[in-house]
């Protein structure tokens, strides 16, 4: 019997060889191309879709505590609609900021709302800022914002006009509008305690 011949390798592991290495350079350059700004609210989309909405938020209007916000949630407004949010009221020009991480989905001015802000936030939820006085510089759809990121300055703008000078504020989920109340007030509640100067004299 003729001794077989071995077969040679070379071609296939050659082949395989170049199949990786093709592999590793293509997800090289998909990690290089996530971590580009341009991917910057794509990044931040898929963050936000995996995080839980939150619980408790900051105060969005500069300088107001939130023991200064009446619980105005499902009040009448005109015949057929109620109220949807919370009304925080400060002077004219007072800063507005986001208050979660999230994807700008639209600067507008238009309707009830007058100039007004929608941040797509955890949770997928959406947080709509209306009746601004204006907004911040650059602020643009698809932007990335953080908590506290400046988005505009309160007015009254929209079905506003003419009233006391304030934000309105509204959470939207899946099953349409949440009182966003509870979550400043705990939001509050999170704030560290400013000592006294009793405390600190004690110490």
């Amino acid at each position: 019997m003729a001794d077989s011949v071995p077969r040679d390798y070379t071609p296939l592991a050659r082949r395989l060889l170049t199949t990786a290495l093709v592999l590793a350079g293509l997800a090289a350059a998909g990690w290089w191309a996530w971590q580009q700004p341009f991917m910057a609210s794509t990044r931040m989309t898929w963050e936000i879709s995996r995080m839980p909405a939150p619980v408790s938020l900051p105060m969005p209007v500069d300088g107001v505590a939130v023991g200064a916000v009446a619980d105005t949630w499902g009040a009448a407004r005109d015949t057929d609609r109620r109220h949807e949010g919370v009304d925080i009221f400060a002077e004219r020009g007072t800063a507005v900021a986001s208050t979660t991480r999230g994807v700008i989905s639209a600067v507008r001015e238009g309707g009830l709302g007058g100039r007004q802000v929608w941040v797509l936030g955890p949770g997928m939820e959406r947080h709509y800022y209306a009746h601004l006085d204006g907004w911040a510089a650059g602020l643009s759809k698809g932007g990335v914002v953080l908590p506290g990121d400046l988005l505009g300055f309160v007015g009254d703008s929209g079905n506003a006009r003419g009233t006391p000078t304030h934000l309105h504020y509204g959470i939207y989920g899946d099953g349409g509008a949440l009182d966003p109340l509870p979550r400043l007030r705990a939001g509050a509640d999170d704030l560290p305690v400013e000592d006294t100067p009793a405390e600190t004299a004690s110490r």
